[in-house]
């Protein structure tokens, strides 16, 4: 009885080893094919296609003229030395 339980467990091990490598392949293909699509969905509606060549430049938006003066390099605290 025992020997009977051990050999359908090994026939059972064997046979899943067996299968999972025969379509493990297929299986990852289309998990991966479906996580590429779930990401399509949900962040290709975000970036408009680009109408801009290859190489060209583009500025989106101008940087602020509004320079500060030499002076300015950060704010002076003043602080008292504990003895």
């Amino acid at each position: 009885m025992k020997l009977k339980t051990l050999f359908i467990i090994l026939l059972v091990y064997l046979g899943f080893k067996y299968l999972l490598r025969l379509f493990g392949p297929f299986l990852v293909k289309k998990a991966a094919e479906t996580i590429k699509k779930k990401a399509e969905q949900q962040y290709g509606h975000q970036q408009p296609k680009s109408t801009v060549k290859e190489g060209e430049t583009t500025i989106d938006k101008a940087p602020n003229n509004s320079q500060q003066g030499k002076n300015s390099v950060g704010e002076y605290v003043d602080f008292e030395e504990i003895e």
